[in-house]
């Protein structure tokens, strides 16, 4: 059974991270029939809307849909608490066979579930070579790299401000993404944190930028975060996949409240609210209130940083350019907010 997360996964491994299908194979247990024809679909696809061929709506849904299949007759096996401590299990016994030198003794995801057939556990093996990717995932956000390429990253992040709108206190809702590279910050207001608000930031900031970071960062927010399925498995809205394939992006959470996970954008919404809205907090419209942001943002961009050479975000901005994903048209928000 595939998913709308593993039809994604596949995609964005063998659009953006050039992996063989051979490798997507081996991670994922996909056939490989199956991963070439997501990845040709979407090539596709994604070359008729840059080209301004078909209709744009058709090729969207499309691009973007989960996959079909019939499960009348599938019976939905359970990841259990059980099988998962059999396999950290096995993981941690290869962690032993690498420190003692028998690096080549170490069992394989295939070898793993081989086992736990042996063992009589009902488990395919998609959904180990799932878990023990996620275990993996878990790992690298031990160590976050402190230098980025250019066009690698960028974090996005919710927080909130207090305005007087015509009049009445508002408690604002203020989308911040800011590029790890350089530390370019947008930001744009919101009434309220939903779904729609968070998909409209992002097609608003890649239109700014006129590109898309390889990969964008999220802390466990609701509007990204659909559910905890294991402490290490986080599972994606399908708003987020949706947004990912379209634009062709990976996503990365970090844990809650670990700043050296995500640091750049927590601490850029506390400082464009107080950078910002600490000389002027009352204003007419919402309308009014992003355009002085706007204002005030594009000053801060054009400062210079010490400990980037002197140079500013606007500088190492525009050169992330050229490394930043070509920018796709506009996502329709309002036809894909109705699907979702």
């Amino acid at each position: 059974m595939i998913s709308l997360m593993d039809k994604q996964k596949i995609i964005i491994d063998g659009f953006l991270n050039g992996k063989s299908q051979w490798g997507i194979h081996r991670e994922t247990g996909i056939s490989r029939k199956t991963i070439r024809k997501y990845i040709r679909e979407y090539e596709e696809k994604r070359s008729k809307l840059l080209e301004g061929e078909g209709d744009k709506l058709i090729l969207t849904e499309e691009m973007i849909e989960p996959p079909k299949y019939d499960s009348s007759n599938r019976q939905k096996v359970k990841l259990t608490d059980e099988i998962m401590a059999r396999i950290d299990f096995y993981l941690e016994e290869n962690e032993e066979k690498r420190r003692i030198g028998k690096s080549k003794q170490q069992k394989k995801k295939i070898d793993i579930h081989e086992c736990l057939v042996e063992e009589g556990y009902d488990i395919s093996y998609p959904t180990v070579c799932n878990y023990i990717r996620n275990i993996s995932d878990e790992k690298k956000e031990a160590y976050i790299r402190q230098e980025y390429e250019l066009g690698d990253v960028s974090e996005f992040d919710w927080g909130h401000v207090k305005l007087e709108i015509n009049g009445e206190s508002k408690n604002i809702q203020m989308a911040v993404m800011t590029t790890a590279k350089g530390n370019y910050r947008f930001s744009y207001l919101y009434q309220n944190q939903k779904m729609e608000s968070f998909l409209d930031s992002h097609v608003r900031f890649f239109n700014h930028v006129g590109g898309v970071h390889r990969e964008i960062v999220y802390d466990n927010m609701k509007v990204a975060v659909k559910r905890f399925v294991t402490k290490a498995d986080k599972e994606p809205t399908d708003g987020l996949l949706k947004l990912s394939m379209y634009y062709g992006f990976n996503y990365r959470f970090c844990n809650a409240r670990r700043g050296n996970e995500k640091g750049h954008v927590e601490r850029s919404v506390e400082y464009v609210r107080r950078k910002v809205f600490s000389k002027k907090d009352t204003f007419e419209t919402l309308e009014e209130a992003n355009k002085y942001l706007e204002e005030e943002l594009n000053k801060l961009n054009s400062k210079p940083q010490k400990y980037n050479e002197n140079k500013t975000a606007k500088d190492i901005l525009i050169e992330e350019f050229p490394y930043l994903i070509k920018l796709m048209p506009t996502y329709d928000i309002a036809r894909v907010v109705e699907l979702y």
